[in-house]
């Protein structure tokens, strides 16, 4: 079976989506969690609902499992390999990737990342706690 690489400017769009993605998750992370602080003090029952809180638990477990298992993660592994193909510098090129990276990638040692993640974790599943999910209750 032969695999056919991306050419370096699909592979360049390709980074680029997977730089948005997982800027989308980063989001997911930080702002559902804003959300769900918010929405209990101001009423909005949605943000407790079961499926909401389960993704959102979810998605930070994933990223305090790598941090503690010492994985990088799937998505900026993906998006190195894909700028390597589109002959670019991981990190240095396209005006989306430029100003996203800023936001997501910064230099500390892994203790940093380990306990900063760590500690949002706990913030999650303490408010897990403060303010349980709701199941629906099944139908008549």
């Amino acid at each position: 079976m032969t695999t056919t690489l991306p050419s370096p400017p699909l592979a360049a769009l390709l980074a680029d989506a997977v730089l948005l993605a997982h800027l989308g998750i980063v989001l997911f992370n930080v702002g559902g969690l804003l959300l769900i602080l918010a929405g209990n003090r101001l009423g909005w029952r949605w943000v407790n609902r079961w499926w909401f809180r389960a993704a959102h638990l979810a998605a930070i477990a994933v990223v305090v499992g790598q941090a503690w298992l010492g994985i990088t993660c799937p998505l900026t592994t993906l998006e190195s390999w894909l700028r390597a193909l589109a002959g670019s510098a991981p990190y240095h090129d396209g005006f989306i990737a430029h100003w996203v990276q800023r936001i997501l990638f910064y230099e500390a040692p892994a203790w940093v990342f380990v306990t900063a993640y760590s500690l949002f974790g706990l913030l999650v599943a303490g408010v897990w706690w403060r303010y349980p999910p709701e199941r629906r209750k099944p139908g008549p």
